[in-house]
């Protein structure tokens, strides 16, 4: 157990309430709560991103996830309707060290706390974010639960025990629309969405494409039925190989030489579909400073990442899938965060080249797509683009 934070120096409300984040392992973290909530149950990961803490909050690829932002203070610039990447919180849970209670942004509709507990999502304060940090760093992401009170108690410790973690788990049908729908105008793009961040949609129309977002149990069949152009994947929580119902129709669709582009889930379920193989990883890749090598122009790009599972490989290629070259790999862990087809228009990034807030390094991706899906038929695999190229 870390020993309770001094509410003066956190600024804790009068009335705020003990509380607590529960592990697995049994480590526990006291912190307050300002409002009553439910337990909220879910896998505790961390993110290095300083802002864009709606935008985290609101990723469907967050999905089941308890999030622990390591910046120190954080919703002093509140909510803006504007600025979601869904139509609502995601996240099981929210920890911070600190919570603004005062917000200063002429566009804000709410204070974070505010629409937080309108959700119906904890908020824990006053946790020790530092030494939770380091404690996931070095025993792994795990299931963990934010409850009210001051100590857990067996029951909850029990409860936790029974919640299912994240290795099996298809979240991306959860996370997916329920029903088709269509923006943009030009060339003709089918979208995957297996938990797709809105801006995605908004870089692929200002990119010049009509796009129909689809399903994610959506037939190579009824793809083809709509007549693309191209073939997106979107990002989006859970277990990769758990969603290998999609497998066959993405082999089938880019097999038939429609030019197909993978983000995030989209870019381990291109590795799976082409024969390769997918680990969870110790805790991760969440935040917006994480440098990737870009192995045939040697550029450094800095990314912004959200993933918990990792196509299996390295620069000589993906575990499994000859038919794969790998394009990118992380410098922190070497980790794969690029591949592409030996022949055919096919490629995709671990990371989010339309993060928003993030780097804008990746951008170029969204125009290499619309080149490749422009010159449809050829035999050369796209070239995949920086800043610098």
């Amino acid at each position: 157990m870390i020993d309770r934070p001094d509410s003066t120096e956190r600024g804790i409300g009068i009335a705020d309430r003990p509380a607590f984040v529960l592990l697995e392992d049994g480590e526990w973290f006291a912190g307050t709560m300002a409002a009553d909530a439910e337990p909220g149950f879910g896998e505790v990961v961390f993110t290095t991103n300083l802002t864009g803490y709606q935008e985290t909050f609101t990723d469907p690829s967050y999905l089941g996830q308890i999030v622990v932002m390591t910046a120190p203070m954080i919703g002093n610039y509140g909510v803006t309707e504007q600025d979601m990447e869904s139509s609502r919180p995601q996240v099981s849970g929210v920890v911070v060290r600190e919570l603004s209670r005062v917000h200063s942004n002429w566009r804000a509709s709410s204070g974070l706390d505010e629409w937080l507990a309108r959700n119906r999502v904890p908020l824990i304060q006053g946790v020790d974010t530092r030494r939770l940090t380091r404690h996931i760093r070095d025993k792994g992401a795990m299931r963990g639960v934010i409850a009210l009170g001051d100590a857990p108690s067996d029951a909850l410790r029990t409860r936790l025990a029974s919640q299912p973690g994240m290795s099996g788990q298809d979240l991306a049908s959860a996370a997916t629309v329920s029903e088709s729908y269509t923006e943009g105008a030009g060339p003709h793009v089918v979208a995957y969405d297996f938990g797709m961040k809105r801006n995605i949609v908004h870089m692929l129309v200002a990119a010049g494409f009509k796009v129909t977002v689809v399903p994610s149990q959506t037939t190579a069949d009824q793809v083809r039925k709509l007549m693309p152009d191209g073939l997106f994947l979107s990002n989006g929580p859970g277990d990769p190989a758990a969603v290998s119902y999609v497998l066959p129709e993405i082999r089938a669709l880019a097999d038939a030489g429609i030019p197909t582009f993978g983000i995030c889930l989209g870019h381990q379920l291109l590795g799976l579909a082409y024969g390769g193989e997918t680990a969870k990883m110790p805790y991760g890749h969440r935040g917006g400073n994480h440098p990737v090598k870009a192995l045939e122009s040697g550029d450094v790009l800095i990314t912004t990442q959200n993933h918990g599972f990792a196509v299996l490989g390295d620069k000589s290629g993906v575990r499994g899938a000859p038919d794969l070259e790998v394009t990118h790999l992380n410098l922190n862990d070497g980790t794969v965060e690029g591949l592409r087809h030996r022949s055919l228009p096919v490629f995709a990034v671990q990371y989010h080249p339309e993060a928003a807030p993030g780097p804008h390094d990746a951008w170029p991706h969204f125009g290499e797509f619309l080149a490749a899906v422009s010159q449809r038929g050829g035999q050369k695999a796209p070239k995949l683009l920086t800043d610098n190229s």
